[in-house]
């Protein structure tokens, strides 16, 4: 696996081939054969390759699950990622994968629900309905605020991955890996982009799209979503029919829906409660003053990915691993594992 982990800390340090190979007085088709495996450096390499990418030497030779088979999701044609970038996510979820996958076969049995059928679901064409649609494949209620979504989504068989991703162009993006379905989401987007970057890449992997319409499903999916995290049924009750001005009780709606005032804004836009100009007017005033990075915090509690956690956790208490395979599987110290094992106090 040396050449699979060399390629992962290589992107993770965002570094071409070209910028290691100087580093370490090397050629890229050197590092190129190093990590397809064709060469195998001898030890003062490796140690150059360790030093340049602040690694220890045994991080390179740290065991793959070579049992996985992924589909990744394609970037879009005009992504702003770089193709380092975009090869750091795609190798970032395969080694996140691989940890996942050897938690999994620790338990023995079947751990994990199994995985939903995707791309199954033809589209009306109507936001509001296929946003119904949406929901009740997740098995969410019709109505009403969505709690805890990233825990909905992985006991229906979605894992939710989120990636430390330096570049404020990248929200999410899905994929299959053994057949499930996965999501990921950029760690660093606010908790309400979050929230609706995940109904989004849920969308995609819900509904059949059209592959020659790239941007009208990305469009699409991201109306789908708004309308999912609150419907137009919930926006009438919340707000009423009609407003002649946006008032602070509005805040009060992001907070128990979780999302953001721009999406309440538009979404009120798009179903007539507030009208075309009371929303361009809000639009420019939040963006004077620079709301999309710091819009005060309406999800009462953030949420995060936690079934690796917790598939972990049971197969340190169940002793199917120790308590340091158990933290390096979750790239934790030891004493935080053991703060999550051993016997419940009462």
């Amino acid at each position: 696996m040396f050449g699979k982990n060399l390629k992962y800390y290589r992107l993770k340090k965002n570094m071409t081939m070209k910028d290691l190979a100087e580093a370490c007085g090397l050629t890229s088709m050197a590092i190129s054969n190093y990590e397809s495996g064709k060469r195998q450096p001898d030890m003062d390499i490796i140690n150059c390759l360790a030093k340049t990418l602040g690694v220890n030497v045994v991080d390179f030779l740290e065991a793959r699950n070579t049992n996985l088979v992924f589909q990744h999701c394609e970037y879009r044609k005009h992504s702003s990622l770089t193709k380092t970038q975009q090869e750091y996510i795609q190798e970032s979820v395969e080694e996140y994968f691989s940890r996942f996958f050897d938690a999994v076969d620790c338990l023995g049995g079947d751990p994990l629900p199994s995985p939903p059928k995707c791309h199954t679901i033809k589209k009306s064409g109507n936001r509001e309905k296929d946003a119904l649609k949406l929901r009740d494949f997740l098995g969410i209620q019709e109505d009403g605020p969505i709690d805890e979504l990233i825990c909905i989504l992985e006991n229906k068989g979605v894992m939710v991955i989120e990636l430390d991703i330096d570049n404020d162009h990248f929200f999410g993006m899905n994929g299959f890996v053994n057949g499930y379905p996965y999501i990921v989401i950029n760690k660093n987007m606010r908790a309400e982009r979050k929230r609706t970057t995940i109904l989004h890449e849920a969308a995609h992997l819900v509904f059949i799209w059209d592959p020659n319409k790239e941007k009208e499903n990305e469009d699409e999916a991201t109306a789908i979503a708004g309308a999912a995290l609150i419907s137009e049924k919930d926006l009438i009750r919340e707000l009423g029919p009609h407003k002649s001005a946006l008032t602070k009780d509005m805040v009060l709606v992001c907070r128990e829906y979780g999302i953001s005032m721009y999406l309440l804004v538009k979404r009120a836009s798009m179903v007539g409660i507030i009208s075309d100009y009371m929303a361009r007017d809000f639009y420019i005033k939040a963006n004077k003053a620079n709301w999309k990075k710091t819009e005060p915090n309406r999800v009462r509690n953030p949420e995060k990915p936690m079934l690796l956690n917790q598939l972990v956790y049971r197969a340190v208490n169940e002793e199917g691993i120790n308590l340091q395979r158990g933290a390096e599987l979750l790239r934790i110290p030891i004493s935080e594992m053991e703060e999550f094992c051993g016997l419940m106090e009462v």
